[in-house]
């Protein structure tokens, strides 16, 4: 049976943290989802279609990560791709404490798809969209957090 992993989120955008996340996580699973969770009630920085653009742009020499979108409960995603696994990477004790309940909660309901739990390396362990964002918003320069297949398009569009 394939091993099929989701790395849900909204990669808004992907950074260097979720990179090395992805591809530390790679070998353990035949095919590996990057699902981009789509919130009608979230303001994003990058419409969807650009984020979509980026990571696969990215991994475009990796043939076992793919890139989808979905809407609603990861879970319910995972059932529909028949992924038994959801990766998720962790910079901080509150990060860990947020994706434990997750993935009780998830497991509550769909005990057949485990959580995988990725620390992320120290030195890229302040790195988060969030922060990116900021520092793009105040026209700093991100090239060191961000894959530099992108960098050069990290402005606010």
């Amino acid at each position: 049976m394939k091993k099929i992993a989701v790395f849900p989120g909204s990669f808004d955008p992907i950074t260097t943290g979720h990179v090395d996340i992805l591809l530390r996580a790679l070998p353990l699973f035949d095919e590996v989802i990057v699902a981009i969770g789509e919130n009608s009630q979230k303001k994003y920085l990058y419409p969807l279609e650009k984020r979509i653009d980026w990571i696969k742009r990215v991994f475009k020499n990796q043939p076992n990560i793919s890139v989808e979108t979905y809407q609603g409960l990861t879970v319910n995603f995972c059932k529909e791709k028949n992924a038994d696994y959801i990766i998720r990477g962790i910079r901080s004790a509150a990060d860990f404490d947020y994706e434990k309940t997750i993935a009780h909660l998830n497991n509550a309901m769909f005990p057949e798809i485990e959580t995988i739990i990725i620390l992320a390396k120290p030195e890229l362990s302040s790195i988060s969209s969030t922060i990116v964002r900021e520092i793009i918003r105040g026209k700093g320069n991100v090239a060191k957090f961000v894959p530099e297949e992108i960098a050069s398009e990290m402005t606010i569009i």
